[in-house]
């Protein structure tokens, strides 16, 4: 039991060595060791106060991105609905310069067809005068061949003529 109860002397001298430790750390050890402490709760805390900017900043912009992506949408919705509408003017625009062109080419053609049987009339009746006068020079070489013909078709030809 001697192990127990420690001698008063021994005490004293722990006490003593205790005491002076204690103060001499207490002098030299414990201010650098609170003020690093300090900071490193103060560098905790920065930390802690820019995790939370960050994280506001980010949230930020996010929304900002957000807001962005459906502007982007927006315009590109825009952008295609003006590309079709300017596609759908361009082909009816062509369709109708089309139909203009075809309906020009019709009417030249219709032109060009009626002159064109204007000038196969024109060349029938001239080919039908031809054909009369040789037939109607045929007829009267054949009647006027024979004598009697010929006095028929003067004593006609008298007849026809009127004396002023």
């Amino acid at each position: 039991m001697d192990l127990l109860t420690p001698e008063l002397g021994l005490f004293f001298w722990t006490l003593i060595a205790f005491l002076a430790v204690f103060f001499i750390l207490r002098k030299y050890a414990w201010k650098p060791i609170l003020n690093s402490l300090g900071e490193r709760e103060k560098g905790i805390a920065d930390s802690i106060a820019t995790a939370e900017r960050v994280k506001g900043e980010m949230s930020q912009l996010k929304s900002e991105n957000e807001k962005l992506l459906a502007q982007a949408r927006e315009e590109r919705t825009t952008m295609l609905r003006e590309a079709k509408e300017m596609k759908d003017k361009i082909v009816n625009d062509a369709k109708e310069q089309a139909k203009e062109e075809a309906n020009k080419i019709i009417v030249d053609a219709q032109h060009q067809i009626q002159q064109q049987k204007m000038a196969a009339l024109t060349e029938v009746k001239n080919e039908i005068g031809s054909l009369a006068i040789e037939v109607a020079e045929k007829i009267l070489r054949k009647q006027l061949n024979a004598s009697e013909g010929q006095e028929a078709y003067m004593s006609m030809m008298a007849k026809d003529i009127k004396l002023n």
